[in-house]
C-alpha cells in the first residue's frame, strides 16, 4: 500500500494518478496525554490504519495526485539517523574533492559511524527546499529512506527487516563547510521525505533498488542500493546497537557518487524503483 499525507494533514491511499482520502482511518488513534509520545503514533498503529483504510478506500473521495500538496509521510519522527559515505564511489568522490570534504576527517562508514539530523529539517515533496548560506555550496544527496515500524533494540541483521514499516525517498540536502555534519545537514527543509510511504510488504529486497536524481532535467546521480557498503539490515543492526529505534524513526541510508550543487529556482526529480518519483522545488530561505 502507498500511504501519503497531503494538504491539511489528510491521509490518503495512492492509486496510480489518484489519491483516495481515507482520513477517517485516523480515528483508530487515541488521544495522547501530555507529555506527548516521542515517536510517531500513526506509524505505531500502521497495521490497524491500513486495515481501516482498505475498507474505506472503495467509497472514499478521490482527488488527482497532481492537485494535492504532498507532506512528509512521517509527521513526527523521533530520530533521523543518517549514514555517511555509504557507497564506495561516493567515498572516493568525497576524498578527491576539497569542496566536498573541506578538510574534515573522512572515514569509511564502519569507522565514522552514523549521525543524527534534526527532526525539524523534515518536509514533504510539495513543500520544497529553502536554501540557507547561499554564499556556500549546497548539494543534493538522494537516498533510500527506511521507516522503522516498532521498537528495535540490539536487533540482528537477520531479523532487521521485520522492524521496517516501509520505505520512502529521502533527500539529504547539505551545506558544505568545516562544521559538523549534523549542523550543516539540519536546517529547516534539508530533509525531504516522500512522496509517500510504501509499506514493507511491497518491497521484498531493499538491497536491489535502482534510483536517481535529476536537476532541471540533467541526471546527476544514478545508482542501485546493491552498491551500499552497509545495507538496510546492517544499518538497522548498527543503529539499534547504540540506541532504541522507535516507530517513525527514519534511517536515510547514504548517497552515491554524483553529488552536486543546487540553487534557488532549480527543480529536482528523485526516483526510486518500487516507490515512485517526487518533484522538489528549490528556493532561497529568504523567500519564506
Amino acid at each position: 500500500m502507498k500511504i501519503c499525507r497531503f494538504n491539511e494533514n489528510r491521509l490518503g491511499v495512492v492509486e496510480g494518478d489518484t489519491v483516495r482520502d481515507v482520513t477517517e482511518a485516523l480515528g483508530v488513534l487515541s488521544a495522547s496525554p501530555y507529555p506527548f509520545p516521542t515517536h510517531d503514533v500513526l506509524i505505531e498503529k500502521l497495521q490497524q490504519i491500513r486495515q481501516v483504510a482498505a475498507e474505506l478506500a472503495p467509497r472514499a473521495p478521490t482527488l488527482a495526485l497532481a492537485d494535492v500538496k504532498l507532506l512528509s509521510p512521517v509527521a513526527n519522527p523521533g530520530k533521523i539517523v543518517a549514514a555517511p559515505v555509504n557507497y564506495k564511489k561516493h567515498l572516493a568522490e568525497v576524498l578527491g574533492d576539497p569542496e566536498i570534504h573541506n578538510h574534515n576527517q573522512i572515514s569509511h562508514i564502519r569507522r565514522a559511524g552514523l549521525f543524527l539530523k534534526a527532526t525539524g529539517s523534515v518536509v514533504g515533496a510539495s513543500e520544497g527546499v529553502a536554501l540557507r548560506k547561499l554564499d556556500r555550496r549546497n548539494d543534493h544527496e538522494v537516498e533510500l529512506a527506511v521507516v522503522i515500524g516498532k521498537a528495535a533494540n540490539n536487533v540482528s541483521r537477520a531479523d532487521a527487516l521485520n522492524y521496517v514499516a516501509g520505505y520512502t525517498i529521502g533527500l539529504d540536502i547539505t551545506i558544505r563547510g568545516p562544521e559538523e555534519r549534523s549542523l550543516r545537514k539540519s536546517p529547516d527543509s534539508y530533509t525531504v521525505l516522500g512522496p509517500w510511504l510504501v509499506t514493507s510488504d511491497e518491497i521484498a529486497d531493499p538491497g536491489a533498488l535502482g534510483f536517481s536524481i535529476s536537476v532541471n532535467g540533467d541526471v546527476r546521480q544514478k545508482s542501485n542500493t546493491a552498491e551500499l557498503i552497509l545495507g538496510v539490515p546492517e544499518l538497522i543492526e548498527f543503529a539499534s546497537s547504540f540506541y532504541t529505534l522507535q516507530p517513525g524513526d527514519v534511517i536515510i541510508t547514504g548517497t552515491p557518487e554524483g553529488v552536486a550543487s543546487i540553487k534557488p529556482g532549480d527543480i529536482m526529480v528523485a526516483e526510486i524503483e518500487c516507490i515512485g518519483s517526487m518533484q522538489v522545488a528549490v528556493r532561497s530561505a529568504q523567500e519564506g
